[in-house]
């Protein structure tokens, strides 16, 4: 009778534990396959963008935090040798193989977020190369059904992450890069 006991109180506590963990996991969104693309062009000259289709993004629904994860090997170029030179000679890939991104959206209520695209202020952090930079941008965000869209552009320099262009190339590649970013998460 004793042992019965036990089992229907250490079922209780498993069955408590699956609701508490179930409840407290819907609070969070991810997208395994989110979108970062960056573009450096000049005019008169190739073409310099990348693309990264598996980008990992979560976003807290509770916090209203975000973060992003990106491979720098997972950037793509329409030239092989762009890409080689982007990943051996400019970012060193090996050395530092992975961009992140940690930041919060600001003063957003998420009761009002729905299929009506919203625009919000995100500050957060780039951390890239090794170094980091503080990043505030706008962003749209909608919901519709159980998905939530996050898209947005944000600026930054080679400099910004002591990242040196060769003289020879330098007027090949802009100054200031173009980053944007489209992520459609949905409940973890």
């Amino acid at each position: 009778m004793k042992t019965n006991a036990n089992v229907i109180q250490l079922f209780l506590c498993y069955l408590c534990l699956l609701v508490f963990g179930i409840s407290f996991g819907q609070d969070k969104y991810i997208d395994k396959n989110g979108t970062v693309v960056f573009e450096a062009s000049e005019k008169l000259f190739e073409e310099v963008k990348a693309t990264n289709t598996s980008t990992t993004a979560i976003y807290n629904i509770e916090t209203n935090e975000i973060a992003a994860l990106a491979l720098m090997k997972g950037f793509r170029f329409k030239n092989s040798l762009m890409e080689e030179h982007f990943n051996e000679n400019y970012m060193e890939s090996d050395i530092y193989p992975k961009a992140i991104f940690k930041g919060k959206l600001v003063d957003f209520d998420t009761e009002t977020l729905n299929a009506t695209t919203t625009e919000v202020q995100l500050k957060g952090t780039l951390e890239l190369h090794g170094k980091q930079k503080e990043i505030e941008t706008v962003l749209s965000i909608q919901k519709v059904d159980d998905i939530i869209s996050l898209t947005g552009t944000f600026s930054v320099t080679p400099a910004d992450f002591d990242i040196d262009i060769p003289k020879i190339v330098r007027n090949k590649i802009a100054k200031v890069v173009n980053v944007t970013f489209d992520f459609k998460l949905v409940k973890k």
